[in-house]
């Protein structure tokens, strides 16, 4: 028998991992144990560092303000965040006086020790703290003094709220257990929390690489019917040099916000007369909304889909053969009660029925499939459709175009036979992975997510069938495949392809799921080669996911400055002076005429004014035109980047414009760049002018 500190003297070593299980560095294990170091730059280690910063955020807190009520502290993505009962909002002053107060802990080295407790002793110790209480009688057990109404209230409660998970942090573990906050000179506890753990063996080893970030409020466990609580957000990393690569990496994205670049490049908005979370595209978001519609159109037309279309709305029965509201009514809409009709008495003489807008497409295909009788010849067949659909997101849950109310799904249902399934199912995911590298997105994994055990419908032999045939298919294509159990929809498991963009952050995009459980809810049949009668294989298929996410993570991908084929301006024409002006009506007339999105800045701007204010719009290409450059029927050919080729002949700059466009070019620079002097305030436009251009 031994501990962990026995086992490892590797100093980046914070915890252990004992026959599966995360533990502390000072738990015991026996010599016939499975333990595996759990190092503080791994992902294990990362949430270990962050949420033992939590503790001493929240010891800090309490230092500060002993009025202070504890509510969760879990970790998060890339940090964690502490909630707190207080009288007063804390304010950016606050946070500063916290981060001195926790680095005077950090620094005393408190040991984090661990100690099970009954429920009657987490009571008495935490008495003071209310939200603690209810979380301990959300755990209920031996000597929690039973599960009344109220606790199993409070626990369904729980079991649905959005924060159920950070909970667990708390009580999510077999025991019940506090962490103490130990003086390594005293041995005297200086402060404790409810917590399954676990930790790092001291504060010292959070060091300097964390920073508290931002403030916000929030409801407790989520429910609006909860007091409102106020949140304080942190990060940590294991050294101060990784910090400062996260915040450089915050930085550039909150340059790519897309609400943001939204705003500035005027491609959408969020009109308050509409609602929460239903976008307007204005007339340059159109542009790259169609052209990224219109060429996923082409490529499912070459690959043998038939397009569709379907109603925005659709009776309740609809949704209760598919299971949707069953298993997925908290997202829809509430109904909306038509077609009653009451004589002159008010007598009722037809009863309403409930109507609901569609938050998914899938059942209606399927009544297109049941629509006629199907033979084994026509399948697999493939069903297309750029579809509304409507799904009732909490407000606070509501994010840009990432998560909004109404949105646009790219949504094909592919029916196949089982013989047939695995084929379709591969050339799916070729034909997806291909459909995303055009967009630009080429570094990508796959997730594959499971049956949830409390929400699914079809047997277990059916379920094991697919997720294994999915298994099969993702590990095939030679990506790293990532588990989520328990993350597959009611009806299916799926294959996710989740995406890295340019920042490196990942972003769920398509999604393939294979479904043996509605057609057999909506009894879809074929007519196999020997005359039998059988069930399709039905496969759910997305490939933005929506339009509007996807818009959305390629505006930060890109950082609003689009590849040439999807810029809503692909091409400025800026006149050294008035007089150059008709010289290059002539040739933005030209690119047009072949398709290009060309204009000429005829306005009363200096030169170097039109330049910034087109490069500012993230414009690919600006053709510039001075004495020199008409007379040899050339152009000055300026590239988004900066830099510049002059005296390009004007049939070479229409050639390599259109290639840019025709091949979707990513990123599109001079081959020849010039090196320009810094502007001048010439009293009159010159050809020396278009050098000076580029500045």
């Amino acid at each position: 028998m031994a501990d962990g500190f026995a086992l490892f003297t590797d100093r980046s070593v914070v915890a252990m991992r004992v026959n599966g299980e995360l533990k502390d560095l000072a738990a015991t294990v026996e010599t016939t144990d499975v333990v595996e170091p759990v190092t503080i730059d791994s992902p294990d280690g990362l949430n270990i560092l962050r949420h033992s910063a939590t503790h001493v955020l929240a010891q800090a807190v309490q230092t500060v303000n002993p009025a202070a009520r504890l509510g969760i502290g879990p970790f998060v993505t890339d940090g964690f965040y502490y909630d707190f009962d207080v009288a007063d909002p804390f304010t950016p002053e606050d946070i500063k006086s916290l981060e001195k107060a926790m680095d005077r802990i950090i620094r005393q080295g408190q040991r984090f020790v661990r100690r099970v407790v009954t429920h009657d002793e987490a009571r008495a110790e935490l008495a003071a703290e209310p939200y603690k209480l209810e979380l301990i009688g959300i755990k209920g057990g031996p000597g929690g003094g039973g599960t009344d109404a109220a606790t199993e209230e409070a626990t369904e409660e729980a079991n649905n709220s959005a924060t159920a998970e950070e909970e667990s942090v708390e009580v999510g573990g077999a025991e019940l257990t506090i962490y103490d906050n130990v003086d390594p000179k005293t041995g005297e506890t200086v402060w404790k929390d409810l917590c399954r753990g676990p930790h790092l063996p001291n504060t010292r080893m959070i060091g300097n690489g964390f920073s508290l970030t931002r403030l916000a409020a929030a409801y407790w466990r989520g429910s609006e019917k909860n007091p409102q609580l106020q949140r304080i957000y942190g990060t940590a990393w294991p050294t101060k040099d990784a910090l400062r690569a996260y915040q450089a990496r915050q930085e550039e994205a909150a340059k790519r916000d897309h609400r943001k670049l939204g705003a500035e490049l005027d491609l959408f908005s969020f009109p308050e007369e509409i609602g929460s979370g239903l976008p307007v595209f204005h007339p340059k978001g159109g542009i790259i909304r169609q052209e990224m519609e219109n060429y996923s159109r082409q490529r499912h037309t070459e690959a043998g889909y038939d397009f569709v279309y379907t109603p925005h709305i659709t009776k309740s029965t609809l949704f209760e053969t598919s299971g949707h509201l069953d298993w997925y009514a908290d997202g829809m809409f509430p109904p909306m009660h038509l077609d009653e009709e009451r004589d002159d008495s008010g007598h009722v003489t037809r009863q309403g029925v409930d109507y609901y807008l569609k938050p998914m497409n899938c059942p209606f295909h399927n009544l297109i499939f049941k629509s006629r009788g199907r033979s084994y010849r026509e399948l697999p067949l493939r069903l297309f459709e750029f579809g509304s659909v409507y799904r009732y997101e909490k407000s606070g849950v509501v994010h840009g175009l990432t998560r909004v109310r109404g949105m646009t799904q790219d949504d094909a249902h592919i029916y196949t036979t089982k013989e047939g399934m695995k084929e379709e199912l591969t050339s799916t995911l070729n034909f997806v992975l291909d459909l995303l590298a055009d967009y630009g997105l080429n570094d990508y994994y796959l997730e594959l997510s499971t049956k949830d055990p409390k929400k699914f419908v079809g047997s277990d032999e059916a379920w094991e069938e697919a997720t294994q045939t999915l298994s099969e298919v993702a590990t095939a294509s030679g990506l790293e495949l990532v588990a989520d159990p328990g993350g597959a929809a009611f009806y299916g498991p799926k294959i996710s392809v989740q995406a890295r963009d340019a920042l490196g952050r990942t972003w769920q995009m398509s999604t393939i799921q294979l479904d043996f459980n509605l057609p057999e809810r909506f009894e879809l049949e074929y007519t196999a080669n020997d005359g039998t009668r059988q069930r399709p294989v039905m496969i759910h298929r997305a490939l933005f996911g929506s339009v509007e996410r996807f818009f959305a993570v390629l505006t930060e991908h890109y950082a609003g400055a689009f590849p040439v084929w999807l810029s809503p301006v692909q091409v400025v024409g800026i006149p050294v002076s008035e007089q150059y002006g008709p010289f290059l009506d002539d040739i933005i007339m030209r690119l047009k005429k072949v398709g290009v999105r060309a204009e000429v800045d005829h306005s009363d701007d200096r030169m170097q004014k039109k330049i910034r204010t087109h490069t500012k719009a993230k414009v690919p290409f600006q053709l510039i035109v001075g004495e020199e450059d008409q007379a040899n029927n050339a152009v000055s050919f300026r590239f988004r980047d900066g830099t510049q080729d002059n005296g390009v002949p004007v049939e070479e700059a229409i050639r390599r414009i259109v290639e840019a466009i025709e091949t979707r070019a990513q990123v599109v620079t001079s081959p020849t760049p010039v090196v320009e002097a810094a502007p001048t305030d010439a009293a009159a436009p010159t050809d020396a002018a278009v050098a000076q251009a580029a500045h």
